[in-house]
């Protein structure tokens, strides 16, 4: 298992007691999610829809790079990983 840093947005440090940055283990993206959900349970509902997959809304970077660039859940993690949730904002 592989330790990375995920960094949450102001929008949701609610869900995560105000926590910005929170360490996870994890080899692939949806065991870093399912980690941090199980020390956050309250940030799962905004990440991941029903079937577990990461929301439209959401975008997530891995060392500045859009994960889906990387491989989408298929990236494996290093140590020291910075992982960054950027939630889209919709404006009017």
């Amino acid at each position: 298992m592989m330790r990375v840093t995920v960094e949450i947005p102001s929008a949701l440090r609610r869900f995560t007691e105000g926590a910005a940055k929170i360490e996870c283990e994890g080899a692939n993206l949806p065991s870093i999610l399912q980690d941090l959900g199980a020390k956050h349970p309250a940030i799962t509902q905004h990440l991941r829809d029903e079937s577990g997959k990461v929301r439209q809304f959401i975008n997530i970077y891995i060392n500045d790079e859009d994960v889906r660039f990387l491989g989408g859940d298929a990236y494996q993690f290093r140590d020291g990983d910075q992982v960054l949730i950027v939630p889209s904002i919709a404006g009017g």
